[in-house]
């Protein structure tokens, strides 16, 4: 499968003399797109050859792995479970944009309180679930496991190796393990962090075969999910200059650190920089209804 690659013209990369490209893994597929269809095909696949016929996996009230697992297992004719952190969801998931459409394609929710997702690594948690669900066929959140890393290493074409440097947002690790596995020996892999601190690149090691790759951690926006009128601003004036739409909880910060370090003057000139566009834009719906409570501006679409 092959994505289009897109030049951002914006003046400030003419003024420093930085090329800018996006590599439009949004535009794969309207509901899996971006790093999700990487992700979900290896065990897809997978899970249908061991003969499962139901998928379970975790996330967020915004999980855009969530709400890709539930398409694509209904496509795949398989049934899916989202284990959601957070119990106080139960009653009022019919008013989450991400969870409705995730249950419109099929997918049964069981809501768990915060305290208990920290523990949905413990072997007895798991075999809890099998007594409630029967078998299955298990994801971690985000989707990210050996044969998620190995859909990620597609990501990176023949004709992108002229890129000096490769960015990429980063929610659990896999997608920048993928892109770090299959990038180039000249080329450099930047990550940005939707999470604050510096956990991560334990688990980005435990994917990634090389050390070409490091993090930009100063772009979080205050976490997970968290986002600011300085952000909202940055992503709707970036999709009026380019035409192009980016989300609140992981490309719009990947872009605003880009531009913001190619402002400082990290990027040396003649610097051809590609930037992953890892889709979920469906989240920008959900963010929308929590900016218009506080009044703040609404992302476009």
């Amino acid at each position: 499968m092959h994505t289009q690659n897109q030049t951002v013209g914006l003046s400030i990369l003419q003024e420093k003399r930085v090329s800018l490209t996006l590599k439009r893994e949004d535009q794969t597929h309207p509901l899996i797109s971006g790093n999700k269809f990487r992700k979900l095909k290896y065990n897809l696949l997978d899970a249908r050859k061991q003969g499962f016929d139901k998928i379970l996996t975790y996330g967020g009230a915004f999980s855009n792995h969530i709400a890709a697992t539930a398409y694509a297992g209904k496509t795949a004719g398989l049934k899916t479970v989202g284990v959601v952190r957070g119990e106080e969801l139960e009653d009022k998931w019919q008013e989450n944009p991400t969870l409705k459409l995730a249950y419109a394609h099929g997918m049964q929710f069981h809501f768990i309180s915060r305290d208990a997702y920290r523990e949905k690594e413990n072997p007895s948690e798991i075999k809890s679930l099998k007594a409630v669900f029967g078998p299955f066929y298990r994801l971690p959140e985000g989707g990210s496991n050996l044969l998620a890393v190995k859909g990620c290493e597609e990501i990176l074409t023949a004709d992108d190796s002229h890129f000096d440097v490769i960015c990429t947002s980063i929610g659990t690790g896999g997608t920048i393990a993928g892109i770090s596995n299959s990038a180039g020996d000249k080329q450099r892999v930047l990550g940005f962090p939707a999470l604050k601190g510096d956990f991560l690149k334990e688990d980005i090691r435990k994917f990634a075969h090389k050390e070409n790759w490091q993090l930009q951690t100063d772009y979080h926006f205050g976490g997970y999910a968290k986002v600011t009128l300085e952000l909202i601003d940055f992503i709707n004036e970036f999709k009026s200059k380019t035409q192009i739409p980016l989300d609140p909880i992981y490309t719009g910060k990947l872009l605003y650190g880009i531009l913001d370090m190619v402002k400082k003057d990290h990027f040396r000139p003649k610097t051809k920089i590609l930037a992953i566009h890892t889709g979920g834009l469906q989240s920008i719906v959900g963010m929308n209804l929590k900016l218009k409570k506080k009044n703040l501006p609404l992302i476009q679409i």
